[in-house]
């Protein structure tokens, strides 16, 4: 069954969005009375369509409380190319990141600039379309792009983790065994040419822990994805 979010409820109705709508109507050739899921704050509905135009309506059927003890993973990712950047957010958002935050890394090849939000725009269409696929319950949340002093400063995580080539001791296994089922999980994953020797000291002075990722060297967007899927691995036991 098709899975949509949506942002606006009235009484037993969903109204969903034009793109949302048009997915519906003109992708799936869907009709009155066809069933789809629909997830609204935290919470799944199986609904009926009961409108096509101007935009589906669709009734509620039953719904369904979701309760997650599922880590909470927030994956701060060195800006890339724009093909690697979408695959970072299409499979991250599959294996259950909750908030991606783009980092101004000093050897990014990327820069926002006055572009930032027209590209946020993008990638938050794109862990949108991701979630729907996948059947997840949330939409991953795209934050500001942030500097190193911004990183530095980040506090609202219970453990924060700096992925490096440079840590051979402490790997993700270890760690992440040793934390609770809903603790708040910070990752930095470094740019193509990876981390400078100052960026890893400022942020390692901030509590940051490094951490390997294995014996070999990880692509950049190899890294977020093996990261997301040892979590999703650990959280299964």
């Amino acid at each position: 069954m098709q899975r949509y979010f949506a942002d606006r409820k009235e009484k037993d109705i969903f109204t969903l969005s034009q793109e949302d709508s048009y997915h519906v109507t003109i992708v799936m050739r869907m009709h009155k009375e066809d069933q789809v899921e629909v997830v609204f704050q935290n919470k799944l509905y199986w609904t009926k369509i009961v409108s096509l135009h101007p935009a589906v309506k669709v009734k509620i059927i039953k719904e369904e409380e979701v309760h997650s003890c599922s880590p909470m993973v927030t994956i701060v990712q060195s800006l890339v190319k724009e093909q690697k950047m979408d695959y970072i957010l299409q499979k991250t958002t599959e294996l259950g990141v909750e908030k991606i935050i783009p980092f101004f890394a000093e050897r990014s090849v990327v820069k926002l600039e006055w572009k930032e939000e027209k590209k946020r725009e993008r990638w938050q269409k794109i862990v949108k379309e991701a979630s729907e696929q996948s059947k997840r319950h949330s939409i991953p949340k795209i934050e500001k792009g942030i500097s190193l002093n911004e990183l530095c400063n980040i506090s609202e995580y219970d453990v924060k983790f700096l992925c490096t080539v440079n840590e051979k001791k402490q790997n993700l296994k270890k760690v992440l065994s040793n934390l609770s089922e809903r603790a708040r999980i910070l990752f930095v994953i470094g740019p193509e040419g990876g981390f400078t020797e100052q960026e890893e000291k400022s942020l390692v002075e901030h509590d940051f822990i490094p951490i390997s990722l294995g014996n070999t060297i990880l692509r950049t967007e190899t890294a977020s994805t093996f990261i997301m899927s040892v979590v999703r691995f650990l959280d299964m036991r």
